[in-house]
């Protein structure tokens, strides 16, 4: 399993999440706690960040601190190590000292909430699919076809192009063809060739986010 692999993540649920952060060391201490909600949002929404605190709960000097702890987590993950997509998470309490409170602990406070609320959310893996478009020799798209069905691929459907030529258009998940070109050119006899964008992202099956599950142990 490469790590750099494009998965994602997001979370299935709404939830909540809570941290009070307090840590005495000798001098000044540490002080800041962090009530937060999380839900999901469209496929390909991105990340949204909302300060819903009022009365000064958290003093708006330490919102951006809450924002960066919760953005540490994005990049790590909650379930496989893969970046976090497609959240609001909203700021909606909290408590702060008049003399501990520092950046620091909202950063801490602010990570450790999110990270209870993602561990209610239901986070899964999300994989890349690619809109897969291939021309040729129209007496190779019955085996073209049939080596995508193996690769979970949805076939949008085929054309006939002059020549004996033909066009089929696929939606494939990316991990499926990771070498295409050389799976083309054995299929067509080096008469095929293809284009690849992505379309969009979709969970993976149970057994695949296992098995990422367990490599990021």
């Amino acid at each position: 399993i490469r790590r750099a692999f494009p998965y994602r993540e997001t979370i299935t649920r709404a939830a909540e999440g809570h941290c009070r952060h307090k840590k005495q060391t000798g001098g000044a201490g540490q002080f800041g706690e962090v009530f937060l909600r999380i839900e999901a949002l469209e496929r390909g929404a991105g990340f949204e960040f909302l300060d819903e605190v009022a009365g000064g709960a958290i003093p708006g000097q330490f919102i951006p601190a809450v924002e960066k702890g919760v953005r540490q987590v994005l990049t790590e993950g909650a379930l496989a190590g893969f970046p976090l997509q497609d959240i609001r998470v909203t700021v909606y309490d909290g408590k702060h000292h008049s003399v501990d409170s520092k950046e620091v602990a909202f950063v801490s406070a602010g990570r450790k909430a999110f990270l209870d609320a993602l561990g209610k959310a239901e986070p899964i893996v999300l994989e890349p699919i690619v809109r897969l478009e291939i021309t040729a020799p129209a007496s190779a798209i019955g085996d073209i076809t049939g080596d995508l069905a193996l690769k979970r691929a949805r076939i949008n459907g085929n054309q006939a192009l002059p020549g004996r030529r033909a066009a089929v258009s696929a939606l494939v998940p990316l991990a499926e063809i990771t070498d295409y070109q050389s799976r083309l050119k054995a299929l067509t006899g080096g008469q095929g060739s293809y284009t690849m964008t992505l379309s969009h992202y979709d969970p993976v099956p149970p057994r695949r986010q296992q098995e990422l599950v367990q490599a990021c142990r």
